[in-house]
């Protein structure tokens, strides 16, 4: 669902780009507040793990459209909404800037529609109050189909809007509407079975690691988990290398159900924009970018992928654990711990 340039109009832009940076404030003063150290590499690694299966595109039966995991309420149902939102913030960026995947101008968008709904709506509204009395895996199931549903309904919506807002023509509103909803919904679908694929593992592992689950339900099974809580990092970043690194290969070819429903309302995926706003956006990526596409520059060498998936999902996860220390240090600096 990451959302181009051309999508939006520089006001609109500037709009989310506040509306991101906000919900960036709040979450970098609440997690100041917080004394666990478990998040620190939990971050680094997850960050990773959602930025290669990001690249593994999924196709959706009898449509030709494709879709991919957008993240938010998984990093939120382990690191909570605050630290997830942050994550997501630096899975979004390293996209953005070193493999062109989203618009520069459209990042605070792209930021909102699938980082702000899966780690705020999704974790406050559905995961936490199911957990509220315990986590089990049918709760898990439940928690993660109806958020990842719903919280990727509003992210499409939120695209329609942007795009009616900034007055694309091409994407007339009801017609958009009507196509961008219902293979998000499927996707949402899919994207809360492998959220839920993977929480469960966590809870069968560490299920103390799981956020908002009732104090006296992780007191409980801390001591109990099956796997200690560095085989769960290390087993987690593993998957994260093998998937970026190998199963991207299997990516499905079919465009994704934003690219899909501009094909079907528009008969393109590629609209053009013009203005200094857009020509400096491009000149930044351009230069950034060093995978533009997950390939190499120049190069139909399926090797670019690989190496996009195992590089990019390093970098996050350098740039999440750099940002938790920094705040940590901050914290530590400014703020005494009460333990």
């Amino acid at each position: 669902m990451h959302m181009a340039d051309a999508l939006v109009v520089p006001a609109v832009a500037g709009t989310m780009y506040a509306c991101s940076a906000t919900a960036a404030g709040v979450s970098v003063h609440q997690i100041r507040k917080e004394t666990d150290p478990k998040k620190i590499p939990l971050m680094g690694v997850m960050g990773a793990f959602v930025f290669a299966t990001q690249m593994i595109n999924f196709t959706i039966p009898g449509t030709g459209s494709s879709g991919h995991l957008c993240g938010g309420l998984l990093l939120s149902a382990l690191l909570g909404p605050y630290a997830g939102f942050l994550t997501m913030i630096g899975v979004l960026l390293v996209q953005c800037l070193f493999f062109a995947d989203g618009g520069l101008l459209a990042l605070g968008c792209n930021v909102w529609n699938m980082a702000f709904y899966g780690c705020f709506v999704g974790a406050l509204l559905i995961w936490r109050p199911i957990m509220k009395k315990g986590a089990s895996r049918g709760k898990i199931l439940l928690a993660s189909v109806l958020g990842s549903v719903l919280t990727l309904q509003l992210g499409a919506f939120s695209v329609c809007l942007e795009t009616l807002i900034s007055g694309i023509t091409e994407l007339p509103f009801g017609v958009f509407v009507g196509t961008m909803q219902p293979i998000h919904l499927a996707i949402g679908f899919v994207e809360g079975l492998i959220t839920a694929a993977v929480l469960i593992f966590v809870y069968e592992a560490r299920p103390e690691l799981l956020w908002g689950v009732a104090t006296e339900d992780k007191e409980k099974f801390e001591n109990k988990g099956k796997l200690s809580l560095k085989r769960v990092l290390i087993t987690l970043a593993i998957l994260a290398v093998l998937i970026g690194g190998g199963l991207s290969y299997a990516a499905s070819a079919f465009p994704d159900g934003l690219e899909w429903s501009m094909e079907q309302v528009a008969g393109t995926s590629e609209l053009e924009a013009e203005g200094s706003a857009y020509e400096t956006a491009d000149a930044i990526q351009t230069t950034t970018a060093f995978l533009p596409d997950y390939a190499f520059k120049n190069s139909e060498s399926a090797a670019g992928t690989a190496t996009s998936g195992i590089v990019g999902g390093a970098m996050v996860a350098l740039v999440c654990v750099g940002v938790a220390f920094l705040l940590r240090g901050v914290r530590k600096e400014n703020e005494p711990i009460h333990e």
